[in-house]
């Protein structure tokens, strides 16, 4: 299936789409698959898409992929037109999520790409921008590989998360642009099933919430490869997050040469995500920190308490005069960090941190 420029020119609305297994959808160059900004389009049958309720998940993703062997292509763009005044209302997807937050709700607005009890999926070298809500969406995913993507929201843009492998295997990544309002990137694994076997490689990150695994962790998260990043002016860096009740086990988890730059927690690793702290509890091993570098900002190393401590290595990381650790409920190992956190024990074999100089490129324009 393919979309090219016709004579009204390369912008096609469109409602819902299902891409069926085993075919993908190609948007040549010029071509703007543009949502229609009408919750009636998008709701799934109890009238509640574009309202604010308790529950949420009241309205249909634009793109819904599903069984094995499908895609989407590009260059062309995916539009999800979130800050589009909604049909019927007076106010955008994005308004209506900022007013939910302030009113303790949830509010119904459509995931731009949703893949679900899916194999052998592609994205590839697609613009998607503007989601009313997450841009790419995972449940029940084995093999997927997301390449050259540049995915542009605006950072006040509430949970317009980035791509969020939820119960996941076998999922690359790579040579991608992000910038969002929620998290960049975020693996997750609730009670569907675990998460393993993620590859996050040489992609440039901007404003959000930085690269994050969390906070549902349930049937837990393992073996998870972050190298070649660059995370330029998001909130959070490398972030780890859950806390009592959604929490389960991450293991395996490596940060290799990442530069980071202009952050607030350059590192974060928590236990209290939600403030919980009764049920299912975090617990973090295997978390290895290798060859960073960053500026200021304050790092975060926290278990939930002594009998859930994170199981950390730190090798080569550097970062700015005005660092600051902030390190509970761990056993730290590792050598060569500046400045050094309390209680790391010196370690052989340590990395140099990465030359940043030349690796925060700017963010491609729009065509």
């Amino acid at each position: 299936m393919q979309l090219v420029p016709g004579a009204a020119g390369g912008d096609v609305p469109t409602g819902p789409l299902v891409i069926p297994p085993g075919v993908s959808l190609w948007l040549a160059a010029g071509v703007r698959l543009r949502a229609i900004p009408d919750p009636a389009l998008f709701d799934r049958g109890a009238g509640t898409c574009g309202t604010i309720d308790a529950k949420g998940g009241g309205c249909r993703p634009l793109l819904s992929l599903s069984g094995r062997g499908s895609g989407l292509f590009g260059p062309g763009t995916i539009d999800g037109q979130g800050g589009a005044v909604m049909a019927g209302r007076n106010e955008t997807w994005w308004h209506m999520a900022r007013r939910a937050q302030g009113a303790g709700g949830e509010q119904n607005a459509p995931r731009l790409v949703q893949i679900d009890q899916a194999e052998d999926v592609t994205l590839y070298r697609l613009r998607l921008t503007d989601a009313p809500n997450f841009h790419v969406a995972m449940n029940g995913v084995k093999g997927v590989t997301a390449w050259g993507l540049v995915i542009d929201t605006p950072a006040d843009a509430r949970n317009t998360d980035g791509i969020d492998p939820g119960s996941a295997e076998d999922v690359t990544i790579a040579h991608s642009f992000i910038r969002t309002g929620d998290d960049d990137v975020a693996i997750k694994a609730g009670p569907a099933g675990p998460s393993a076997h993620v590859s996050i490689l040489d992609t440039h990150i901007y404003s959000g919430h930085g690269m994050s695994i969390g906070s549902q962790l349930q049937a837990g998260v393992s073996d998870v490869l972050v190298r070649g990043l660059s995370l330029d002016g998001t909130t959070w860096g490398l972030r780890i997050k859950s806390g009592g009740g959604v929490g389960g086990a991450v293991t395996g988890v490596r940060y290799e040469d990442v530069c980071l730059r202009d952050n607030r927690w350059p590192i974060s690793v928590t236990a209290d995500y939600g403030g919980a702290v009764t049920g299912a509890m975090p617990r973090y091993s295997g978390i290895d920190f290798v060859g960073l570098t960053g500026q200021d900002g304050t790092l975060v190393i926290a278990g939930a308490d002594p009998a859930h401590s994170v199981v950390a290595r730190l090798d080569g990381l550097r970062f700015g005069p005005e660092a600051r650790w902030q390190v509970a409920n761990a056993r730290l190992s590792g050598a060569g960090v500046v400045p050094t956190p309390p209680g790391l024990a010196p370690a052989a074999g340590q990395a140099a941190p990465p030359d940043c100089s030349d690796r925060f490129p700017p963010f491609p324009s729009a065509p």
